[in-house]
């Protein structure tokens, strides 16, 4: 209830003062497990899909964002825990593959779960390589994967920057990808491998993005 009427809220606030640009929202469905694949150029990524999506979206979060500590860190608890985000330990290979599951759990119960494949947002603009977990995810689940195209939300919050500027913003989602076809033939890493890279090419399509066969480097190892 209380999530419904913070969107209603900072999605009106949203859309009044940002006048975001929405492209290809009907290629989301309207029920059922589905999950979102997008590009990751800023912190608000994670905001910004959710606040033009007419059903609930669920996203990973840092899990730092849950445990530090001070009024600071209990507000950020209280507004990742509102928001449905799940945590997951970076550089954690378990606690990677907990939050994983529990995402999974989530498409079994019928939940539009976000993802950013990439792992990190890119600091340099570009696409890059993505990390096989949301093939794990697609396979497991048998969930449609609807790539998202993010334009804009670099400039709307550039790196170091905690408040959004006011800056144009486009949002594109394209057609739901179905990887039904390999049921039963496994999930050796090879087969992971050409999923996720059929899903980062129909989300460079969509971001106008160029594309690193890299993958995007932390800040720590930036």
């Amino acid at each position: 209830m209380f999530y419904r009427l913070l969107k209603f809220v900072l999605g009106a606030i949203v859309r009044g003062l940002y006048r975001p640009r929405v492209e290809g929202l009907e290629n989301v469905p309207a029920k059922g497990p589905v999950i979102l694949a997008a590009n990751h150029l800023a912190v608000i990524d994670s905001f910004v899909i959710p606040l033009v999506m007419p059903r609930r979206v669920t996203f990973l979060a840092k899990a730092e964002y849950f445990t530090e500590r001070g009024l600071k860190g209990r507000i950020k608890r209280w507004w990742f825990t509102t928001i449905g985000a799940v945590p997951v330990e970076r550089g954690n290979g378990r606690a990677a593959r907990d939050s994983l599951d529990t995402a999974l759990e989530l498409l079994r119960e019928g939940c539009a779960f976000g993802i950013h494949p990439e792992g990190t947002r890119s600091r340099d603009g570009h696409l890059h390589r993505g990390h096989v977990g949301v093939a794990r995810l697609a396979l497991s689940s048998g969930a449609p994967v609807v790539p998202v195209g993010l334009i804009g939300t670099d400039e709307l919050q550039p790196v170091g920057k905690k408040l959004p500027r006011i800056r144009p913003v486009t949002i594109r989602f394209g057609k739901p990808l179905d990887f039904s076809r390999y049921d039963g033939l496994g999930s050796n890493l090879p087969m992971l491998r050409s999923i996720t890279d059929q899903v980062m090419y129909a989300i460079l399509e969509l971001s106008d993005q160029e594309y690193v066969d890299s993958y995007a480097k932390r800040p720590e190892a930036a």
